[in-house]
């Protein structure tokens, strides 16, 4: 009696623990003032899908990081050689991230080489830059630095570029110093709660709830605002270059930097007293007060330019020292650009220039409405599952109905104890939870409906039933487990929420289900220990009563059956195709309300300012309509050059989306912009990549889980079943034209680990009768394990639907392609653990039979029994 004690309360403190961690999302404003302030406000945050806002993905543009390092260190490197007299003649090299020249003295090289390491020389030890040698022949350039014999060589090329090592650290501490320009330039601006976060080795996640129109912040993040003071020279040579200002009159200017922008300590807008325009007035530090009042003393009578990101913005002449370090920069400012620079120049200046590569933004009416709905088909599925579990198994069923509503509880618990985003695909994921999570209860009550039937009293029952659906249940959430896991390593941001949402469901399952209930029910039998355990129900008298069914008499049927809709969801697969999202093609996606506009009014507006090539479909209430721009389409007034085609599609993206943004606007003032998506071409591509990589390292991963688990066929059988489900499902998207889009690969990844989760309790089920009777035939073993798991299999499938449903059916078009292939997913793995599985199970079995190899490999006890017996 103690230990049990003990351990109820153990439950409890842990169930209290989760209890507590949720509550504060639900707690009403009167009780949140009489709780401390840290505990009421550790709520869930909601993603911008729910709350409405904009999230940018900037990345940073390296190429030109590396560039400004080699000019500066190859810089270095000429001054030294041109010290030491050493002669040289450059060249223009092929690659943009290269110098390179000649030697005119070959013997030279080594010297080369000591000033190279010595004007590029790391903390480390380690030196930035690298030296190739390439001979130059009468034959032109040979492989390797090595001349073919009998041809002398007449010079040595050199390349010189940046090592491996050094530009991966460059990188590295460009990203974490724009990370904090980057959220000190949002924290000027007011934005509420701004989250920025680096997003892999070289792009900075921006996320900006509340913000429905970030033009005015994408222009500040856009900008560099490096600031660099050039005197004016009239020599043109390579020590110098050319610039020009906003009204294009150009200046030839010293490539020295004469003073840095970083010297300076503050800035603001004023208008100025002598001519009432705006101008940006600026401070500068102790060093840099020093350097500008040295300078200005030696150059009196010369024009300093004030150079912002490749622009002169004011030239003035030195008529006089500037002592002080106070400067002003004018301009044609109007004030408000004059207050961005004078914010850009106080919170530094960018490291590296960073390019927007994807855009995402929901107006605030639409994340209402997400809310609502993903709300309502939430209570809706999770009401559902729980009156079905009650009108299964009656009282055994409200167990395991208040094991079920704890466990959402633990997991909002968990969620708020990590300080997770709740996004809609994370409330798709706690509703598939519920539905997936059922499923252990289901096992445990099947299983000791089992053991009742043989005779067995109610202590044995739970004893002996909770201990064989136990190894069940942890096999089948571990293959599920897996999929999710590649959710969570592949996947970004909502579809990142979803994998965490399923993964925490499912451990908190394994201890409401297996813990939780076992004790309830424990508590409820306690008095009736010596007594049969009533699981009795019209449904599960009305499943008594239907005869055992020879699934494996119409093998052929049905895997014919199952081969040609395979073969028809890969035809559909090619013609008509998947509807790709943006996720994909890249490109802009844009839902909005224009109550003023018809389609054709619409289209005729977009074709006057050309616009032709944007798709508009009409969706949802009158006046909605989807647009859609592919990237390769959206650049109709900026030629994109090979050399940097990635950043300047990017920008002209950027440019062209608030260039249509307007031309409607300017059609229709009253319209609403729901939601608007712009994907770089790069990051469709990785989208690609990632998603097709994160299916097959899925199907790889429980390959390798099931044949440790169970024998080569067993596994072989389970994963063949579960690629004809994917097909199918593939098909059925094909066929529907539902979009494909991330959250579409998240539900085929939820569906590899559902439908294998389905597939283990039969072949466990097989495992386990193949231990007790091995001498009886595979067929009869098969029918009779699919048969014993039948009820469980429907039941799961049925309580799974009832959780998915809703949410397929109102949910929206942001979950609609999760939910609707999950739906058709959950019948169509349903259909293929009954006929599929197990003929593909049937085949492989007799085929090792006829090889001689036994249907199962000996257990530890068996192999050490049989030792026993050698003499």
């Amino acid at each position: 009696m103690t230990r049990f004690s003990f351990r109820g309360l153990v439950y409890a403190l842990v169930i209290l623990l989760g209890l507590l961690s949720a509550a504060p999302n639900i707690l009403p404003d009167s009780l949140k003032q009489h709780v401390p302030q840290w505990y009421s406000q550790h709520t869930l945050s909601l993603g911008l899908d729910l709350q409405g806002g904009s999230h940018l993905l900037l990345e940073a543009d390296t190429d030109a990081l590396f560039a400004r390092q080699l000019d500066t260190y190859s810089s270095a490197l000429f001054s030294d050689l041109r010290e030491q007299n050493i002669r040289y003649v450059k060249h223009t090299s092929k690659h943009a991230l290269a110098v390179q020249f000649t030697l005119s003295n070959p013997d030279d090289l080594y010297k080369v080489k000591q000033w190279a390491k010595e004007v590029s020389l790391q903390s480390d030890g380690s030196s930035a830059l690298l030296i190739t040698k390439q001979g130059i022949t009468q034959q032109g350039i040979t492989q390797q630095g090595t001349a073919p014999k009998g041809i002398s060589q007449k010079g040595n090329v050199i390349d010189l570029t940046l090592t491996e090592k050094y530009q991966a650290a460059v990188v590295k501490d460009a990203i974490n110093r724009s990370l904090e320009v980057v959220r000190k330039r949002l924290d000027e601006t007011g934005l509420t709660e701004p989250s920025v976060t680096r997003q892999g080795s070289d792009a900075i996640l921006v996320q900006m709830p509340g913000i429905s129109d970030p033009a005015s912040v994408k222009a500040l993040l856009g900008t560099t605002a490096q600031m660099r003071f050039h005197w004016q020279t009239q020599v043109k040579n390579s020590e110098s270059f050319t610039r020009a200002d906003i009204n294009g009159r150009q200046y030839l200017l010293e490539k020295h930097v004469a003073l840095e922008g970083e010297h300076i300590t503050d800035a603001a807008a004023v208008f100025s007293p002598e001519t009432s325009q705006p101008v940006v007035t600026f401070r500068l530090d102790n060093d840099g007060a020093r350097q500008f009042a040295t300078m200005t003393k030696n150059n009196i009578g010369r024009v300093l330019a004030v150079v912002l990101d490749d622009t002169v913005v004011t030239a003035p002449v030195i008529n006089s020292v500037i002592p002080g370090g106070r400067g002003e920069i004018t301009g044609s400012f109007t004030m408000s650009e004059a207050q961005d620079v004078a914010l850009m120049l106080r919170t530094g200046a960018l490291p590296v220039p960073l390019h927007i590569i994807e855009e995402r933004t929901v107006g605030p009416d639409l994340g209402s409405d997400a809310i609502e709905t993903g709300v309502k088909s939430g209570i809706a599925g999770a009401l559902g599952v729980l009156v079905f579990m009650v009108g299964i198994y009656g009282r055994w069923g409200a167990i395991a109905s208040v094991a079920l509503t704890v466990n959402m509880a633990l997991v909002f618990g968990v969620l708020t104890l990590f300080g997770a985003t709740l996004t809609l695909p994370g409330i798709a994921g706690l509703i598939l939870t519920m539905g997936m999570a059922v499923d252990a209860n289901i096992l445990i009550n099947e299983r000791i409906r089992e053991e009742t039937k043989k005779g067995r009293p109610a202590g044995s029952a739970l004893k002996i039933g909770f201990d064989k659906a136990f190894g069940t249940i942890v096999d089948s959430n571990f293959t599920t487990l897996i999929a999710v896991s590649l959710l969570f390593v592949f996947g970004s941001g909502p579809v990142k929420g979803f994998a965490v949402t399923i993964a925490i469901g499912l451990i908190t399952s394994l201890f409401t289900s297996v813990a939780l209930t076992k004790l309830l029910m424990q508590r409820a039998t306690r008095k009736h220990q010596r007594e049969p355990i009533n699981l009795s129900s019209p449904l599960l008298t009305m499943a008594d009563k239907l005869g055992p069914f020879n699934f494996l008499k119409s093998k052929k049927i049905a895997l014919s059956v199952s081969l040609i809709l395979t073969l028809c969801s890969m035809a559909l697969f090619f013609k008509p195709g998947l509807q790709y999202g943006v996720d994909f093609t890249g490109g802009t996606m844009m839902e909005i309300s224009a109550p003023q506009l018809s389609t054709e009014q619409l289209r005729t507006v977009l074709k006057q300012h050309h616009f032709e090539d944007i798709a508009i479909q009409e969706y949802g209430a009158e006046n909605q309509y989807l647009l859609r721009a592919p990237v390769s389409e959206q650049s109709n007034t900026v030629a994109i050059t090979e050399a940097n085609a990635g950043s300047s599609t990017v920008a002209t993206q950027g440019s062209n989306i608030e260039a249509l943004k307007q031309v409607i606007q300017d059609a229709d003032s009253t319209v609403i912009f729901n939601k608007v998506d712009v994907v770089g071409p790069k990051v469709s591509d990785g989208f690609a990549d990632l998603s097709i990589l994160a299916l097959l390292i899925a199907g790889g991963g429980m390959l390798a889980y099931l044949w440790f688990q169970f024998e080569a066929h067993f596994a072989t059988a389970a994963l063949l079943t579960v690629l004809l489900d994917l097909t199918k499902t593939i098909g059925f998207i094909a066929l529907t034209g539902i979009e494909f889009n991330l959250t579409a690969v998240a539900a085929l990844l939820a569906l590899i680990g559902y439908s294998i989760n389905d597939k283990v309790v039969v072949l466990d089920r097989v495992r386990e009768l193949l231990r007790i009777s091995p001498e009886r035939s595979l067929a009869d073993i098969i029918n009779e394990a699919v048969n014993s798991t039948l009820s469980r299999t429907v039941f799961t499938s049925l309580t799974t639907l009832l959780a998915l449903l809703p949410m397929a059916l109102v949910g929206g078009d942001a979950v609609s392609s999760f939910a609707v292939p999950m739906v058709f997913a959950v019948v169509i793995g349903t259909s293929s653990t009954l006929f599929i599985t197990s003929s593909l199970l049937h085949m492989l079995g007799k085929r090792r039979e006829q090889k001689g190899k036994a249907q199962l490999r000996p257990t530890s006890e068996e192999v050490k029994a049989s030792l026993a017996h050698i003499p």
